[in-house]
């Protein structure tokens, strides 16, 4: 042990620090927990230091959150897997105090513990546990121990077996609403360990329970287990027992139930298999698309594509495309937002007859929603579309649209624009792109927002590298180059920032020829920082231009600047002139 020589004065003062009335220090002292153990040896941190945390369990919650980490990770220091048990009643103590996340720490270590123990001590020591904490007379013990059943369960004896299934069932029918909501969020884990033929008969009667109780805050969790159980069971059983709570949760008086049904449909329809999904679960889903609560429809819109890939696409456009056309113009904007995130992925399913035809107009009608994320999520998936019907027919339909966009009030719906740019601008070729496109990208590199102009400059560089340094020198060098005399400082600082982006694209000749005079006469503005800036760039030019340029061009420049009367000018231009040694 690596501790063992450690003077055991400090092991008396952490011991000494747990009792400390400051916080902070009972604190430290439960994190270096280990280290006291391996001062202590196995021994005597069994018969001293884990009786000593038993009763040192009505501490803050913060030292108890931490003691119930730090004991979940204590194996190794009370002599391996034999004694393990040892750590199972200071853990016992945590498992029924009041705050809910100490609780479910004690719970997390109890399992890691119990994972590790044998099979005579689990039923010797742990078993009884679980069934001290789901007799407990205080709620929170029982809530404790619905997520110890799973662990507990797969090494009892028969008659064991048996009563641990009773003793959950009733846990499924307990007084207290936290405790069934326990029993619902766990049954599928406790599900997982339980034999075929007990599956059928107790625990479906268990989560048929569960499924009519009174609490929507347990019905909601319940819907989780119909995943859980229908992956569990036969196909024919999950028809028969699961499908038909799915269908009844989706018309569930509470919106939360209803809720939740939108947001696990997919995990349902995998569990329920195709035949279920098609009869049963597409008249669930379109009544989910048109129900009345928006935040049933923002779940069930945000989960159309993934549920269209189940279906065939006849069903998706006759039974589901209906309802999107719907959507599209919701009275709520978040619904219109969530179904902008995933209507994209729609085109590749129905085909590219059925995107022209019945898609494409609700995109437009998107991409002209008032509400900015509506438009910014549609521009961003833009390339899904493209896929299925071709950049002809996207250009003529979508371009006008994008164009509009690219001076929209909102800047970020400007941002999305610009960088959806580069890939139109791949797929349109340059003779397009030049039309419709060119003097876009211009203006923006005069933008009131600096991202949108940081992003411009971005911009230019990656259209250089998309149609080369010849296309460049006609399209782009000579406009960017202009703006240089802007009147404007700010503007005059974004084209050195794309000058400084170009030119590892544009190569040594043009940098040389072009793009250095520009940059020189940039060096004797009136504003500091354009001249630090000039500095920068220079600096970053220094790898591309041949080393007769840096000597005859650059560094006299940079000399100059490194005796300009501003202190940042003189910084940045020694550390350029450092660059040039």
């Amino acid at each position: 042990m690596s501790g063992i020589d450690e003077p055991l004065y400090p092991i008396a003062v952490l011991i000494d620090e747990l009792k400390n009335e400051d916080i902070q220090l009972r604190l430290n002292s439960i994190r270096r927990l280990s280290t006291i153990a391996r001062a202590l040896g196995e021994e005597r941190t069994r018969k001293e230091l884990i009786p000593f945390l038993s009763e040192n369990n009505d501490d803050d919650d913060e030292v108890l959150l931490a003691m119930a980490e730090e004991l979940g990770m204590f194996i190794p220091y009370v002599g391996g897997v034999e004694h393990a048990h040892v750590l199972l009643p200071p853990l016992e103590g945590l498992c029924s105090v009041e705050e809910t996340c100490v609780r479910e720490k004690a719970v997390e270590s109890l399992c890691r513990i119990g994972s590790q123990m044998k099979e005579s001590d689990l039923v010797e020591s742990f078993i009884p546990l679980v069934k001290r904490l789901a007799a407990g007379e205080w709620f929170t013990a029982r809530v404790s121990s619905c997520g110890l059943f799973h662990i507990a369960y797969p090494s009892a004896p028969e008659p064991l077996k048996n009563e641990l299934r009773t003793i959950y069932s009733q846990l499924c029918q307990d007084d207290m609403p936290m405790v069934r909501r326990a029993a619902a969020t766990n049954l599928g884990k406790f599900a997982a360990t339980i034999e075929q033929p007990h599956l059928k008969t107790d625990i479906m009667s268990m989560f048929e329970t569960l499924t009519q109780d009174d609490q929507d805050s347990v019905r909601l969790l319940a819907v989780e287990d119909c995943a859980a159980l229908g992956k569990l069971l036969e196909p024919k059983d999950c028809v028969a027992q699961i499908l038909p709570v799915i269908v009844n949760f989706a018309q569930d008086k509470s919106w939360r139930v209803r809720y939740m049904v939108a947001n696990q449909l997919y995990e349902l329809c995998e569990a329920v298999g195709p035949e279920g999904t098609r009869t049963d679960l597409v008249p669930a889903y379109v009544r989910l698309l048109r129900d009345n609560e928006a935040e049933v429809r923002i779940a069930a819109a945000g989960k159309v594509t993934k549920f269209c890939r189940i279906l065939s696409p006849e069903i998706a456009i006759q039974h589901i495309l209906p309802c999107v056309k719907e959507l599209s113009s919701d009275s709520s904007q978040h619904v219109r937002s969530a179904l902008a995130s995933v209507i994209m992925g729609l085109a590749p399913i129905l085909g590219k007859d059925a995107t022209i035809e019945q898609l494409l107009p609700i995109f437009l009608s998107l991409l002209k929603d008032e509400f900015p994320d509506v438009r910014l999520n549609i521009i961003s998936k833009l390339d899904q579309v493209n896929q299925v019907i071709g950049i002809d027919l996207l250009s003529q339909s979508l371009l006008p649209a994008i164009v509009e966009l690219a001076e929209d009030r909102h800047w970020r719906v400007r941002l999305a624009i610009i960088e959806y740019i580069p890939l139109l601008a791949s797929q349109l070729g340059g003779g397009f792109f030049d039309d419709k496109l060119g003097a876009l990208c211009m203006q923006w590199l005069k933008d009131k927002v600096y991202s949108i102009r940081d992003a411009a400059a971005n911009n230019v560089k990656r259209l250089a590298e998309e149609f080369g340094p010849t296309w460049a020198m006609e399209h782009i060098i000579p406009q960017v180059l202009d703006m240089i005399n802007d009147p404007h400082y700010l503007y005059r600082m974004t084209i050195l920032h794309a000058i400084s982006l170009l030119a590892p694209v544009m190569g040594s000749e043009i940098t040389c020829s072009k793009l250095l005079p520009v940059i020189i006469a940039a060096s004797k503005d009136r504003v500091p920082n354009i001249k630090f800036n000039v500095a920068k760039v220079l600096q970053s030019v220094i790898p591309i231009v041949e080393q007769s340029v840096v000597e005859n061009t650059i560094r006299p420049c940079l000399v100059e600047l490194s005796e300009d009367p501003d202190v940042d000018v003189r910084f940045f231009a020694n550390q350029a002139l450092q660059a040039t040694k």
